[in-house]
């Protein structure tokens, strides 16, 4: 499966990389707040116009100019290009308000394909199919009726069936909008504005309307394409590459096979990775990356990963293995991952502190040196959280060095090593 380009075809970053352009929507900002919230007070006001006037070039006409006010601009190119007669307008998704601002320009219906119905629906201005629609192909019969009434305005369907940044490349176009007519109506859609992404794939459309009233303005350049046919011979697929092709001919972009589940893939497979490094960042401590580690495969370094717990497990026998596990991950590093542990201590040993009678607090007696000349003599039960009764008088850095000391001496005596090879 094709997914070369993907990258380029979805703004996942709303504000621009370019630092003097940052700057500008700095300075800015003020002003687009402002602007956004007397936008919201007007944009009350162009809803109830527009459900309170008729369908008709006048309705239209109002609304549009009222948009302008709003920051939403619609040009068209080639209006002549429009056949009245059709029935079906096919068109690239590039925003969530795309058949609003089509339907400026000629009044036609979309079907909400995904969402919530009822009356959120219809303030969006979609059309509702009603219930029952679960598969496509009940979806293409319904439209297939739809279309065949003499009454019914024209479709607008988006054979993407998901936005882009509309810069690069259009997604693969679904062939079941083209088995809805014969006849279609292709419609190229440009977007642009100032400053910022003109959507981003996670946004939901309420954000992107706030996005909107913030900017100065937003264009919208509709391009009418002759209407075409299909050929007997030609399958709808093959219906579907072709009138793809001549709009990404017309747009200047790539026509591409990344379908919209390849693009929730790379969503998901960038939030996993995004995750992956905020818990990275998370550690309180350096982290300690060995030389070697970062050039051994997927293999060797669970293999590492695995001795390293280990090691650990030695030390802290009553922690948990996926405690151990998630804190090497982070740090890279026996010696930081025991420090992180041992501050705490608490969280691992409440229960055995709560059956265990506390002793009276006493000043420690013993020295740094005589706690590393005891160290040896010590076994992995007796250094765990304060069970024996030498380490209840040792202070938390005097644990620290014992407990290092003693992984320390573990790992020579494991590995045959001196006291000068470390």
């Amino acid at each position: 499966m094709e997914t070369r380009g993907i990258e380029q075809m979805f703004d996942f970053q709303r504000l621009p990389n370019d630092r003097f352009i940052l700057l500008l929507l700095l300075l800015y900002s003020p002003v687009g707040l402002c602007l956004m919230l007397l936008r919201i007070f007007i944009g009350v006001h162009v809803f109830l116009v527009s459900c309170a006037l008729p369908d008709s070039i006048v309705r239209r006409f109002i609304v549009r100019i009222m948009c302008s006010v709003l920051g939403l601009h619609v040009r068209q190119n080639s209006p002549r290009l429009r056949d009245k007669t059709a029935r079906l307008y096919i068109c690239n998704h590039v925003t969530h308000f795309d058949h609003n601002m089509i339907n400026l320009l000629t009044s036609c219906n979309t079907p909400l394909l995904e969402g919530p119905v009822g009356f959120l629906c219809w303030a969006r201005g979609f059309m509702e199919l009603g219930q029952g629609i679960g598969s496509r192909t009940e979806l293409t019969e319904t439209l297939c009726r739809y279309c065949s009434s003499p009454n019914s305005l024209p479709l607008l369907l988006f054979p993407e069936e998901d936005t882009t940044n509309g810069r690069t490349g259009l997604l693969k176009f679904s062939s079941w909008p083209f088995s809805v007519s014969d006849s279609i109506q292709p419609v190229a859609l440009l977007v642009k504005r100032p400053f910022i992404a003109v959507n981003t794939p996670e946004s939901s459309w309420l954000t992107e309307l706030l996005w909107t009233f913030f900017v100065p303005f937003t264009v919208y350049h509709v391009r009418w394409l002759p209407p075409l046919s299909k050929e007997d011979d030609e399958s709808h697929q093959e219906f579907a590459s072709k009138v793809q092709g001549l709009l990404a001919t017309e747009l200047g972009v790539i026509s591409t096979q990344i379908t919209k589940a390849d693009k929730a893939e790379h969503i998901k497979r960038k939030r996993h990775i995004a995750s992956q490094t905020a818990l990275s960042n998370l550690g309180a401590r350096p982290r300690t990356v060995a030389q070697g580690f970062l050039g051994t495969s997927a293999g060797a370094e669970d293999s590492r990963v695995a001795r390293m717990v280990q090691q650990v497990k030695e030390v802290l026998p009553d922690v948990p293995l996926s405690v151990i596990t998630r804190d090497l991950l982070q740090t890279n590093c026996v010696d930081t991952t025991i420090t992180n542990l041992l501050e705490h201590t608490d969280h691992f040993n409440s229960e055995a502190a709560a059956s265990t009678p506390s002793a009276p607090a006493k000043p420690a007696a013993s020295s740094t040196p005589s706690v590393m000349a005891s160290t040896p003599n010590l076994k992995p039960s007796a250094i765990s959280f304060g069970r024996s009764p030498i380490d209840r008088h040792m202070t938390l850095q005097e644990r620290k060095e014992a407990l290092y000391e003693y992984a320390r001496r573990r790992y020579i005596e494991k590995h045959g090593l001196k006291d000068d090879d470390l």
